[in-house]
């Protein structure tokens, strides 16, 4: 089953949609403002179109009784960044390396993982959540799919410490000017 929306807060509206809308190159497709909080506070929930029909939603939160927070899905939480995380799927390694050169030229840091049977790339939002587009390489076998509930009943499971292929891509940095 396909996913309507999920939803996460920010605290730099302009930069979130900014990277939203033209690094990751989804489009905006509707604005919700709504009363929050008790006394005149106020919410817009931003609503991206992933590119099939499914949306990454972003809220904007404004009430002077809101406590202060970091809006970063792990990092938030004392978690390291890639625990949680949003993935997006990417029908071919072409169009991976299509989102990675658009992250590249977005001034986003790139890194691509080879993890056997999917490659992903990350980068990170303004709000410090790790974001993902994956392609699966291969199919899933019936081995496979007996293997996964193996480890799932396994006290104690066996630890690959093999690292992952991976690359790192570092976006070009803009030089400032100085006027005289």
């Amino acid at each position: 089953m396909a996913f309507h929306h999920v939803a996460i807060a920010a605290r730099d509206l302009e930069a979130t949609h900014r990277f939203y809308s033209e690094a990751m190159g989804f489009e905006l497709v509707n604005v919700d403002v709504i009363p929050f909080g008790e006394i005149g506070g106020w919410a817009r929930h931003l609503f991206y179109d992933t590119g099939n029909g499914e949306m990454l939603a972003i809220w904007d939160l404004h009430d002077p009784d809101l406590p202060d927070f970091n809006p970063a899905i792990s990092t938030g939480l004392g978690l390291p960044q890639f625990v949680n995380h949003i993935a997006f799927g990417s029908a071919s390694l072409d169009e991976l390396d299509v989102r990675k050169d658009r992250w590249l030229a977005h001034g986003q840091d790139v890194v691509r993982v080879n993890h056997g049977w999917c490659v992903s790339i990350y980068a990170n939002d303004p709000s410090g959540t790790m974001v993902e587009f994956c392609c699966t390489t291969r199919v899933f076998e019936a081995s496979d799919l007996a293997r996964a509930q193996e480890r799932l009943r396994e006290a104690e499971p066996e630890i690959d410490r093999t690292p992952p292929p991976m690359d790192f891509f570092e976006a070009a940095k803009k030089e400032t000017v100085l006027a005289d």
